[in-house]
């Protein structure tokens, strides 16, 4: 069986575009990779945003292992500063709450969530620990396809996924959400 350690990426630069991480994030990323390299990290894959490859390079150093990027890992909706940050996410709120709703930039959540599921079906086929470096809101839309939205703590749905909080998968099936224990 495939275990799973999907990463939210650290703390990024508030920055539109494609902005990297800030020094509190980069000590995020190094506190979990020191926690995964105990997990006999077999491969380690990343978004190709810069804030997410970022954390993963941080981890891959540690675990030895090189970094793969997979497009299908990137967030739903990326703000580019094209538009007020206020209409983005009152796209990005609007999506949430249908999660068929295709926003003017991005997916979908349901399109989210299976493009994501559909790339752990594909790794999974690689037998042992797999980090995966992405982010919070494409990650909230993956756990609501595989658990639904009654699985999640309302938290979650309300305020995301922490940076470089942890969710533990074996397999499709959901073991833990959004672990930050590592970080303590």
């Amino acid at each position: 069986m495939t275990v799973f350690y999907v990463v939210q990426h650290g703390e990024k630069k508030r920055l539109p575009g494609d902005p990297g991480l800030t020094e509190v994030g980069r000590g995020q990323a190094a506190r979990t990779a020191r926690w995964l390299s105990q997990a006999g990290v077999t491969a380690v894959f990343s978004s190709p945003l810069r804030r997410a490859r970022e954390t993963a390079d941080v981890i891959a150093s540690v675990v030895g292992v090189p970094v793969r990027e997979d497009g299908r890992l990137r967030e739903r909706m990326n703000w580019d500063g094209d538009r007020p940050f206020e209409d983005f996410m009152a796209d990005w709120a609007a999506c949430d709450r249908d999660r068929h709703l295709v926003p003017r930039s991005g997916d979908s959540s349901w399109q989210a969530g299976e493009r994501f599921r559909s790339f752990l079906r594909d790794a999974a086929t690689e037998t042992g620990v797999i980090v995966v470096c992405g982010h919070g809101g494409v990650t909230v839309d993956l756990l609501r396809t595989l658990a639904g939205d009654r699985g999640l703590a309302p938290r979650l749905l309300t305020e995301g996924v922490p940076p470089c909080a942890i969710t533990t998968l074996e397999g499709l099936r959901v073991l833990d959400i959004a672990s930050v224990s590592h970080l303590g």
